[in-house]
């Protein structure tokens, strides 16, 4: 009976959480949602012949109380049982409304952080899936109520994942497939 109650409270936090977050959107010029992605976002390791290109992002109707975003490109059919982190940065400031894009996720906006990605370092690692197999890729931003992420540098990306759920306030998301390679 305890678990019931706590799985209903979990569940009425986290509808209350999204209610806020009405209207927050986030879209890519160069990437509709569930659009196939161009070999120029393809990571050029693997093999996988591409430019390594983050497309642009943009973003608009945050939550109200939004201190800063965080962004994540997580590929879930990544055959390693939890998928694989291609992208991960935070403490984007608030009045931010996109991203440029480009080779190595372009510049970042002052303050913003990259965390480490399942590769064991930072930066944007563009898809690569493998061969005879299509993969979907998910960019989400969490609106988070602190304006910094209490995460030291070089932090595992579900670590910095787990601190991002701590302190959302709202996300939004869009997938895009890769695939299959030849």
């Amino acid at each position: 009976m305890k678990s019931r109650h706590y799985l209903a409270t979990a569940v009425l936090s986290f509808a209350g959480t999204s209610a806020f977050a009405a209207g927050f959107s986030l879209q890519s010029p160069q990437l509709p949602d569930q659009s196939k992605i161009k070999a120029e976002h393809y990571w050029n390791n693997f093999g996988c012949t591409g430019g390594n290109v983050m497309p642009e992002l943009k973003w608009k109707n945050p939550p109200v109380g939004t201190q800063s975003f965080a962004i994540t490109l997580h590929d879930k059919d990544a055959p390693t049982g939890s998928g694989f982190w291609h992208w991960v940065v935070y403490d984007i400031a608030s009045a931010t409304t996109g991203l440029p894009g480009g080779v190595n996720a372009g510049a970042l906006p002052a303050g913003a952080k990259e965390g480490n990605t399942d590769l064991g370092k930072p930066g944007f690692f563009g898809p690569c899936p493998p061969v005879g197999r299509e993969h979907r890729y998910t960019f989400t931003i969490h609106a988070l109520k602190v304006d910094k992420l209490p995460v030291e540098a070089g932090a595992s990306p579900a670590l910095v994942g787990f601190t991002i759920w701590q302190n959302s306030l709202g996300k939004s998301s869009f997938q895009v497939k890769a695939g299959p390679r030849q």
